[in-house]
């Protein structure tokens, strides 16, 4: 990565001790003359004494907030010229605008990602030395960005309310396709109904967990609860859950299952393992077998969930973890094509744990394969 002019002066102004030895360790690694403030009131003592060439400010602290600080550094000799950001993990549009009015130059969500800290620290610095007549092109650039940002923010909000609102309506979809499976003189045919509504309702609620728990991963809240998980009796239940499927396309569901248990997060582990078995069940072909086995490798178990359809090839083994990646048409694995979240929802899973998720090929099919740390 390129570097700036070597001992740029950073203030960094953060309540949190371990986001300033991060932004600290980041920062000086790359060359950069590092200030530090715990508070916005030794912020601003710091920026009068240092003039630091850019200021890194979380927005949420006790006493002086962030808003407030940028606002009294604006006011200060060279402050009107320093850049300014914002670092928060509030990754909302109102505090998006509250950042912007307050006269930031840039906004930072958290978990800061130490490459991203860089490029917006150098973009800053790059952006003070330009004369005036770029400036005002530049300006107009950054407008344009924080435009796109705000739209981006609204998005989001507007999706995790609906995501947030659907619970309630699937749930009692499942709920009363469950009473209907109660009443013993319901006919087959409506019986087989109650079924596939149920069964198609679980797939939607699936799918909105998915959507929060990724949601949860982008904002760094996304941390197992880890407990020792029973891993034949999990797959048990989780055959039974889709049986249904399963036989729709005569497909037999096969155990191999070794390794007696792991420390993990039930649900994330349930839903890991249901996404793919969902996935395997999806394309392997009329007739043939679903297999998940597990075995127990030193200090981690490996489960691999198998399917006999057309595979992915190598170079497209890496991109179907990807939220709702289309593969060629014309590909051999166009089949294989992502059509929700479930998988990318498993890579998220899986590293939460500190655990890895890959394909391999199963001649002919795909092996969804996970390792999980396993210190039990």
């Amino acid at each position: 990565m390129e570097q700036q002019e070597p001992r740029s002066r950073v203030l960094v102004v953060d309540d949190n001790e371990q986001n300033r030895a991060l932004a600290q360790a980041t920062l000086e690694d790359d060359g950069y003359e590092v200030v530090l403030a715990a508070s916005g009131e030794e912020g601003i003592g710091q920026f009068e004494r240092h003039r630091p060439d850019c200021v890194l400010l979380d927005v949420r602290m006790p006493g002086m907030d962030g808003f407030a600080v940028c606002a009294r550094i604006r006011g200060l000799p060279e402050g009107a010229d320093t850049p300014i950001v914002f670092l928060t993990a509030l990754r909302d549009v109102d505090t998006f605008d509250s950042a912007l009015r307050a006269g930031g130059d840039d906004f930072l969500t958290k978990p800061v990602r130490p490459a991203e800290l860089l490029v917006r620290v150098q973009t800053a610095l790059r952006m003070r030395r330009l004369g005036a007549e770029l400036r005002e092109h530049v300006e107009r650039v950054r407008q344009q960005r924080d435009a796109l940002m705000r739209l981006q923010l609204q998005k989001e909000q507007l999706m995790a309310f609906v995501v947030h609102d659907l619970k309630n309506p699937v749930s009692s979809m499942d709920l009363h396709a469950q009473v209907l499976l109660r009443d013993r003189g319901l006919p087959e045919d409506a019986r087989d109904s109650a079924r596939h509504i149920r069964d198609q309702a679980r797939s939607l609620l699936r799918l909105v967990y998915n959507l929060l728990d990724i949601s949860k991963s982008e904002e760094g809240r996304l941390a197992p609860e880890r407990a020792r998980v029973d891993l034949r009796a999990l797959v048990g239940e989780l055959f039974a859950a889709l049986e249904l499927r399963a036989s729709s396309r005569s497909l037999s569901l096969r155990e191999a299952v070794e390794a007696p248990a792991v420390q993990a997060d039930p649900d994330l582990l349930r839903r890991t393992i249901e996404n793919l078995l969902e996935n395997a069940i999806l394309h392997a072909p009329v007739g043939t077998a679903v297999t998940v086995s597990a075995v127990k490798d030193g200090a981690e178990v490996e489960l691999r969930v198998a399917d006999s359809g057309r595979g992915l090839p190598p170079e497209m083994r890496a991109r179907v973890f990807e939220r709702f990646v289309q593969l060629d048409a014309d590909a051999q694995s166009a089949q294989r094509a992502g059509r929700g979240l479930g998988l990318a929802f498993c890579k998220m899973a899986v590293e939460a744990h500190g655990g890895r998720i890959w394909v391999e090929d199963n001649a002919p099919g795909a092996v969804f394969c996970v390792r999980l740390p396993d210190d039990a």
